[in-house]
């Protein structure tokens, strides 16, 4: 009863906005968010980079496919500190950003598919060179015009 009141008189929209608020919005300090973005972000590098050095290993493919997976994640996943969870993923799947969000998420799970379940060692590194250029297309649509410049260099490199 108490539930269809609140709905009646609109309280429960209220509580919806508020916990959306306090989800978006973060307790932290700015300080305390630039340095742990400043660590999830070079801890994200470090395992790409570490991953790459596995990779000459027996059975490192393996190795670097988790390893630079792992990467991409703490990397992706150091700007929340920034902006906040909801944000961040509101903002990762603005039509601007959708395909290479898509393309990126799904390249990171068919690396480990790839992997782990199909055993595919040429397919892994295909997969890893596409998180590579879908993180990398995906980072540069936060910069003002960035993309339009690396396609008429790119354009302008095959004419």
């Amino acid at each position: 009863m108490d539930k269809l009141r609140r709905v009646l008189s609109g309280q429960e929209e209220n509580e919806e906005l508020g916990l959306t608020q306090v989800l978006d919005s973060s307790s932290l300090s700015y300080s305390t968010r630039v340095k742990w973005f400043v660590i999830c972000f070079a801890g994200g590098i470090l395992c790409s980079i570490l991953g790459s050095a596995l990779l000459f290993l027996p059975n490192g493919i393996k190795l670097f496919a988790v390893f630079y997976t792992l990467g991409n994640i703490a990397a992706l996943s150091s700007t929340c500190f920034l902006m906040g969870p909801l944000k961040q993923l509101k903002r990762m799947f603005e039509p601007t950003r959708l395909i290479a969000t898509i393309v990126m998420l799904l390249c990171l799970v068919l690396t480990l598919c790839a992997v782990f379940w199909w055993h595919k060692k040429g397919l892994a590194i295909i997969f890893c060179i596409l998180q590579f250029l879908a993180m990398t297309w995906y980072s540069i649509s936060y910069i003002p015009f960035a993309r339009d410049a690396v396609m008429k260099c790119f354009t302008t490199c095959l004419n």
